[in-house]
């Protein structure tokens, strides 16, 4: 029983730290978060890291939230020398490749806020992303102040 313990005590921090990486199949989702938005903002933002360690390629099909109304896939490009934002229908995983979800790049738009209580710092919100061949994977997305560091975002 002691070795038991033991064991546990010793496993349990590990567990604690990958509790914001997600996988499933030959997708791994890093360190979803959004940033702390002042009470009035209309939408909210959604980033992440999607790496396939497969030999398929996949795609991000969708996304949806309890939290919100709808969910929408965007990008951002660059139009006549002007960045703007557009919604885009899916993105590509491809195979041995990573995908970054990130401020001016690649982002769930979440509309229509209806559980503003969970935007704050510190707290979480379900997303859950649905991928073509994958399927659906749950993430916590974690409200932040500011984006997270290089050392916490996963990036490749």
């Amino acid at each position: 029983m002691l070795k038991t313990l033991l064991l546990l005590a010793v496993l349990l921090p590990a567990c604690f730290a990958d509790a914001h990486d997600y996988a499933k199949g030959n997708l791994a989702i890093a360190h979803p978060w959004s940033k702390e938005l002042p009470p009035n903002a209309p939408t909210v933002a959604a980033y992440f890291v999607i790496q396939n360690s497969g030999s398929d390629d996949d795609r991000l099909m969708g996304a949806d939230s309890p939290i919100a109304g709808a969910a929408q896939l965007h990008e951002h490009v660059s139009k006549d020398g002007l960045m703007k934002m557009q919604q885009v229908q899916t993105v590509s995983v491809p195979a041995g490749g990573t995908v970054t979800f990130a401020p001016m790049a690649y982002h769930v738009m979440l509309l229509d806020v209806k559980d503003r209580s969970r935007l704050t710092e510190g707290l979480t919100f379900p997303l859950n992303l649905h991928f073509e061949k994958a399927g659906d994977v749950t993430v916590q997305v974690m409200v932040q102040k500011q984006p997270p560091d290089a050392s916490t975002s996963h990036t490749h």
